[in-house]
């Protein structure tokens, strides 16, 4: 077994998933305590499937813990493989992007994610906003009328909605740094972000902690509030990065490595 993470909305965002219910449930008056007894059945046959793997393999340290904690597994972690080697194609910053894009600031800070809760994109908007720094934000979801409704005044806060990977290529690039405020299984955004050159700022947890080098590919902040990323985006301003160390940590996720790693993995357990 392959394992993304344990059922996230039955274990680690159990919580997170009784506050924010989906939309197509979230009309059910009490919601909260109805689905709470079905939710615990299912956690009961869920762990009970989990035992069924030979061997399970994580995608990162994190997901290994919640493995061990919840369904009281052992397993091993192979990270996920990323297309690295596409975000090392192209020097010139805004080549083959549409024509709109050339609009953007020479300064700019890059979010790419889904718009949903709790990839916590409202944090790095109000961190930018008081900082006044430009924030473009790539990507669609739930939460995507709602964020551009609460922040339509604010002339810094750029939301790009989807964008083709070639001109997403240019954005990476052209970044000052890539922010990754949510806690991720993996986060191969960040990988991404790193192969093409661009440092990362991220909430230390989760997969941020197998991806980036805190001082050498990027920097940590150590929780989820708008005053502690801007005392790292402030940070980040005084350290300077090598581009080298960026797409050379990056080269560390990609298919061949993958490949490698799961095939030995099998000659040694089969």
């Amino acid at each position: 077994c392959y394992c993304l993470t344990p059922t996230r909305y039955l274990w680690s965002g159990y919580e997170e998933y009784l506050r924010n219910p989906p939309r197509r449930l979230s009309w059910i008056p009490l919601y909260k305590y109805i689905s709470k007894p079905f939710l615990s059945y299912t956690k009961y046959w869920d762990k009970i499937a989990a035992q069924r793997p030979d061997i399970i393999i994580a995608i990162s340290t994190e997901v290994r813990n919640r493995i061990k904690k919840y369904y009281e597994r052992n397993s091993e972690v192979i990270y996920p493989p990323g297309d690295t080697k596409k975000y090392e194609i192209r020097d010139k910053r805004y080549e083959k992007m549409k024509p709109s894009y050339n609009l953007l600031p020479t300064s700019y800070y890059l979010i790419v994610s889904r718009l949903i809760p709790y990839k916590k994109v409202d944090l790095a908007i109000d961190a930018c906003n008081e900082l006044g720094e430009t924030l473009v934000i790539v990507g669609i979801g739930s939460e995507e009328n709602k964020l551009k409704s609460m922040y339509k005044f604010e002339k810094n806060i750029l939301f790009m909605g989807f964008v083709p990977d070639e001109a997403l290529v240019d954005l990476y690039k052209g970044a000052k740094a890539f922010i990754h405020p949510q806690e991720e299984d993996f986060g191969i955004t960040s990988v991404e972000a790193q192969a093409a050159g661009t440092p990362v700022i991220a909430f230390k947890k989760g997969g941020a902690l197998d991806t980036v080098i805190d001082g050498k590919t990027g920097i940590f902040f150590e929780s989820q509030t708008k005053e502690s990323l801007i005392n790292a985006i402030k940070r980040f301003d005084k350290l300077k990065f090598n581009k080298d160390d960026l797409i050379q940590n990056a080269k560390g996720f990609t298919k061949e490595r993958f490949k490698n790693e799961f095939l030995d993995l099998l000659n040694r357990k089969v």
